[in-house]
């Protein structure tokens, strides 16, 4: 799975401590806000270290709960193996960083294919090609720092109002979405990218950090070569949380991954 030359590979690279422990090197780079790396990016890192034993060479489910922020430096990785047949296998990792737990997930690995979907509710939405959207970085630049300048995003016109002083009422937002150095998708890939979009309350011209508590991400199989295509839209927003899902199509149309996380609303 591993795509040589690829910042996103080396940032999600793992290794086997002499203890038999797992020890990662999180890419400070990664972040959404100084000392916060993203979530999506963090899944990838712990899939990593989940797929090590694994017999199966692919994350199709991972339920996370994000127990505090995690900043970029050393980490440890506790895998504890579960029931493993011909199908599937489950394991559970705790993510501890910078002095104790930060991220407890639930992971089930598989074996893909790119088969298209047998029954589906949800078609690929019409969104313009990614060279007819709004673009938020470009090759030769982007924000200074965080995850920005590791994607390459491109919002449909279509829910980027916001992004010049004219906010939806809706929700909901949809973007291509490739990683920056051009490495093609895979799906460890598509768990950074079903955390990659802005909270929704962007789209409404509420923006601000929405911390995820708790993300589950499901891949349906192996994407195409090329751009993603990414929806998110939020349903409930009471009590200060806020829900979210999230869908992502690849380039040959197919839906190759769904999401829905828990949020606290931004102050």
């Amino acid at each position: 799975m591993p795509q040589n030359g690829s910042a996103f590979d080396r940032a999600t690279a793992v290794t086997r401590t002499e203890g038999g422990g797992v020890r990662a090197e999180l890419d400070p780079a990664w972040d959404v806000d100084p000392g916060v790396l993203n979530g999506g990016y963090l899944l990838g890192v712990v899939a990593r270290a989940a797929l090590l034993d694994s017999p199966h060479p692919h994350p199709v489910a991972l339920s996370a709960s994000y127990l505090r922020a995690t900043p970029g430096g050393p980490a440890d990785l506790t895998v504890t193996a579960g029931p493993a047949g011909r199908t599937l296998a489950h394991s559970s990792v705790l993510l501890s960083a910078a002095g104790g737990p930060s991220l407890a997930v639930q992971v089930t690995t598989a074996t893909l294919g790119r088969d298209a979907s047998d029954y589906s509710v949800n078609p690929v939405p019409e969104v313009p090609g990614p060279d007819a959207c709004v673009a938020t970085r470009t090759a030769e630049g982007g924000p200074a720092v965080g995850l920005a300048r590791q994607i390459d995003t491109r919002l449909d016109p279509a829910t980027a109002g916001w992004t010049v002083g004219r906010p939806s009422d809706t929700r909901l937002l949809r973007a291509w979405i490739r990683l920056a150095d051009g490495r093609d998708p895979d799906p460890l890939a598509l768990l950074l990218f079903a955390d990659a979009l802005p909270p929704t309350a962007f789209a409404v011209g509420r923006p601000g950090w929405a911390p995820t508590v708790q993300l589950q991400v499901l891949v349906r199989a192996l994407p195409a070569p090329g751009w993603c295509l990414v929806e998110s839209r939020s349903t409930e927003v009471t009590g200060g949380w806020s829900d979210e899902e999230c869908r992502i199509w690849d380039s040959a149309g197919r839906l190759v991954a769904q999401a829905r996380q828990l949020a606290r609303v931004a102050r």
